[in-house]
């Protein structure tokens, strides 16, 4: 669910075009019907009516359409949501099935008639109103109000058959009256609307028996086994028609100066977008002739698929032969895996949204309402085995996240203790040999204070250091020089990283030994495997022990790690619970020490978070590096410490406020502007011959960037198409292209998020250079390009950590450490691109980008996190609420 709606131009749905005013809903429906039709959910009963674009901006403006009369206060921030826009999707495969057949089209439609009615009733009978003092008091609803638009395409003009739900935020009262929806339930209740998507899709019988009719089945993906082929093809062609967009948009901007394109010219630069390069294309667009292209299109790409196809006979699961604990357990797995950014706490919503899906993937067949008591007594079960309850009241709204996985709890309660228990303080060298010593390894440099303190502290003998040091603190210096300390006593530095890319970095520069984190723990006979429910556990060998992984007897370590060795987490923010827990073990078997060097305000691990954060606290050495040694501009590097971890909100907007001031950020109309300042920011760096970083918030959205990159490049000749790979997904890659490899390789030499460019293409092999050395090759073979290389013009936070350059630009979207690593990775200039109509308003954005969720390392701050989210949740006087899991208290049984 978005706060704010898609524009429509002429059907064409373009979701990175926002508006929060009435007049901008307005101009999103305009284009597409001169009225529209309102559901109205009332006590569980959907009647409809239709409204024109009058009537339409007066309901969204709050007033009733019919009687003129204003429902409830007006709200009061100009930028305040009035309306939220659900989007019913499904598999691309579903529309190229309308695509071809006209019952399979109607079915779909049907399809989505009964999901929408789902989804409505679902809003009235689970949302709820605030009411009184700062919305204190919870009020159910007896009505809401949805606004339905269609569309056949997507932006891109290729066929998408989906739905906007716009959901009114004004509901009204058991009470009778009108007041806003509460937006934070909304929000986090999509997950089960999300879910509810994917149920449908995969078992209502109508859509399934149709489906089989026509010769169709689904696969485990829940898409058109016989049609997923045709997905990438159109795909292909999406991001031509974008990098057409980009080009055209930009040429009437050039020829425009100081003016917006209207709707009539954003149409025509659709159409044409669409139409160029196909061959016989019409002059203007038409709904027929838009179909006839897209079906010449498809059987183009697969000449069969017209073809005749026997009819099937569905195969259903039965429901009383579902597996209730295992679809419990699944369900579980599912809202831990989800819960990472919030500490391992989950929702009795997110349970429910995970029974859903785990029901989903079964292969059972059955009306909604059979499958009902399914979800019910999933859920249930989920609960009450696999879960414990941080907060013991009676009255706990379903959304507050309040539970969380046994095995997540006990994961905590476990690291806690064996990181208390290997705590033990022991002396450092001193400063002056420390210094000396540093003085012979790097003449040409100077240590600052805090590196030689991490220095010697490393050095040292405590069992536990962290050190914790912002982004071109000289983290790497130090450790060079920590490493040469450690020799000379005798004693090994062996360096780790949760990636092999940043091992390899920090070895290399350090000249220690190194190797990925996984790596040690697998030669220490540690395994991780995923069991029947999805989740991974991991478990120890002992020597003599029958290893499955490699078909033999575990001989034991071959990385000799002796007592009083140090071994060193690199960039050990994105260290996770589970691989610091064998960590732990590893270094309580062999009586090392261990050091974690790293930022807690960069990327976070993709797994469960804290490792960092719980070592600091156990630490009996703390070194915080402060010294900015990076950049060019010393009020940079003071900027850049603020940008970091600001003191508070105030703080937080001064900063956004100097950031604005100093040209450190672009304002944008659209995130299709966006898009456009990104690409244009890549070619100049190009022509300066300067190294740049493209960071977006997600990786479709990086992929989208490289594209029109790509695109450009092919039309200017620096890319050579008379040679390609298929890489990820079926992407094109070229001669010229840069890429990024994504799994570690041992027999290539090639390791995940590494970044080089394509040489040239034979039957045999991929020939790849380093991005940062062209002397540096690498072959691959066409099976790995398939699956582990894609594009890499612009990337995700992970993909430029620890990673220096000349210039960062910074999509809009990404999170406080997206922020603030993608801010920090040029050393000459970096700049953020904040979609907002004026300075003021981007500085509100910058100011909530900021905002950083507590890390919650402990049992105890994870009880207090939820403490805080039940007290912000409105309460109701409506009874208690029964817990169906334990209340966990840390304690010996868990740890």
């Amino acid at each position: 669910m978005k706060q704010a709606i898609a524009y429509a131009f002429n059907g064409v749905c373009d979701s990175t075009l926002t508006a929060r005013t009435a007049d901008g809903v307005l101009a999103a429906a305009g284009y597409a019907d001169s009225v529209m039709t309102r559901y109205i959910v009332e006590n569980g009963a959907i009647r409809d009516d239709l409204l024109t674009r009058s009537q339409l901006k007066d309901w969204v403006d709050g007033v009733d359409p019919l009687t003129a009369k204003r429902r409830g206060r007006d709200l009061e921030s100009p930028v305040a949501d009035l309306i939220l826009d659900a989007t019913i999707n499904a598999p691309k495969s579903f529309s190229i099935a309308a695509m071809l057949d006209q019952e399979l089209a109607a079915a779909y439609e049907d399809l989505q008639d009964r999901l929408r009615d789902r989804i409505i009733k679902l809003w009235q009978s689970e949302l709820n109103a605030r009411r009184g003092k700062q919305g204190g008091i919870r009020e159910d609803v007896a009505r809401v109000e949805v606004v339905e638009l269609r569309h056949e395409r997507s932006r891109s003009l290729d066929p998408h058959k989906h739905r906007h739900l716009w959901l009114n935020v004004k509901v009204q009262g058991q009470d009778g009256r009108w007041s806003n929806v509460d937006t934070r339930v909304a929000l986090r209740f999509q997950n089960v609307v999300n879910a509810e998507g994917d149920l449908a899709s995969r078992t209502d019988p109508a859509w399934i028996a149709t489906l089989a009719e026509k010769g169709f089945t689904l696969n485990s993906d829940g898409e058109i086994e016989q049609l997923q082929h045709l997905v990438r093809p159109l795909s292909k062609r999406s991001a031509q028609i974008e990098a057409n967009r980009a080009a055209h948009l930009r040429q009437w901007k050039e020829l425009h100066q100081n003016e917006e394109p209207s709707p009539a010219v954003l149409t025509q630069i659709e159409q044409w977008a669409w139409a160029a390069g196909r061959p016989n294309k019409p002059g203007h667009l038409d709904e027929g002739k838009w179909a006839e292209i897209v079906a010449a299109e498809l059987h183009h790409a697969d000449p069969d698929i017209a073809r005749p196809r026997s009819e099937l006979v569905p195969r259903s699961v039965a429901i009383e032969d579902l597996d209730i604990e295992l679809l419990a357990a699944k369900a579980v797995v599912d809202a831990d895996t989800r819960s990472t950014g919030t500490g391992g706490r989950f929702s009795d919503m997110d349970v429910r949204a995970g029974a859903i899906r785990a029901i989903a993937g079964t292969g059972v067949i059955a009306e909604r309402q059979q499958l009902t008591a399914v979800v019910d007594e999933v859920a249930s079960r989920a609960t009450r085995t696999h879960t414990v309850t941080l907060l013991s009241e009676p009255n706990i709204p379903a959304h507050v996240k309040r539970r969380m996985a046994t095995s997540t709890a006990t994961l905590k309660a476990t690291v806690a203790q064996r990181s208390e228990t290997l705590s033990a303080p022991g002396s450092v060298p001193p400063q002056a040999e420390i210094s000396a010593l540093a003085r012979a390894i790097e003449p040409d440099r100077t240590l600052d204070e805090g590196q030689l303190e991490g220095a010697s502290s490393i050095a040292g003998s405590d069992r536990i250091v962290a050190i914790s040091g912002a982004a071109g603190t000289g983290k790497t210096t130090m450790l060079k020089v920590a490493g040469g300390a450690l020799r000379r006593s005798g004693r090994q530095m062996i360096i780790v990283a949760p990636t092999k890319k940043a091992s390899a970095v920090a070895g290399r520069e350090t000249e220690s030994a190194s190797s990925s984190l996984h790596q040690l723990l697998h030669d220490y006979g540690w395994r991780w495997t995923s069991n029947q429910a999805g989740a991974v556990e991991w478990s120890c060998l002992r020597v003599g022990e029958f290893d499955s992984t490699a078909g033999s007897k575990y001989v034991g370590p071959r990385i000799a790690i002796r007592p009083g060795d140090r071994i060193v987490v690199d960039e050990a923010g994105m260290l996770d619970l589970e691989a610091a827990n064998a960590l732990l073990d590893v270094v309580g078997r062999t009586g090392a020490g261990v050091a974690l060097v790293g930022d807690q305000h960069q990327a976070l691990p993709v797994g469960h978070s804290g490792a960092m954060a719980l070592f600091w606290r156990r630490a009996t050495r703390q070194v915080e590096l402060l010294t900015i040694h990076r950049f060019r501009d010393p009020a940079w590097a003071d900027l850049s410490l603020r940008l970091r971890r600001p003191d508070d909100q105030d703080e937080a907007a001064r900063t956004a406020e100097e950031l604005i001031r100093t040209g450190h950020v672009l304002l944008s109309n659209s995130e299709v502007d966006a898009r456009i300042a990104m690409v244009g920011a890549w070619f100049e760096a190009a022509r300066a011959r300067k190294s740049i970083a493209l960071v977006t918030a997600t990786h479709a959205e990086a992929q989208s960037v490289s594209e029109e990159i790509q695109a450009r490049r092919i039309a200017d000749g620096s890319v050579q198409t008379s040679e390609a790979v298929s890489g990820q997904g079926g992407q094109q890659l070229f001669v010229g292209d840069i890429v990024q490899t994504r799994r570690n390789d041992s027999t290539t030499d090639v390791q995940n998020r590494q970044n080089w460019v394509v040489k040239s293409v034979s039957s045999q092999h991929v020939l790849l250079a380093s991005a940062s050395d062209s002397t540096d090759l690498r072959r691959i073979t066409h099976d790995y390009a398939g699956s582990h290389l894609h594009l890499a013009y612009a990337t995700t936070v992970y993909g430029v950590q620890g990673e220096t350059t000349d210039l960062s630009v910074v999509g809009p979207g990404v999170d406080a450490a997206g922020l603030y690593v993608g801010m920090t990775r040029g050393n000459a200039n970096n700049v953020a691109i904040v979609v907002a109509p004026t300075e003021g308003s981007a500085r509100n954005v910058l100011v909530e980008t900021m905002q950083r969720r507590v890390v919650e390392e402990t049992i105890e701050k994870s009880r207090a996190a939820a403490r805080a989210d039940f007290n912000r949740s409105a309460q109701s006087d409506t009874g208690p609420i029964a817990s169906d899991s334990p209340v966990y208290s840390s304690g010996p049984a868990l740890s």
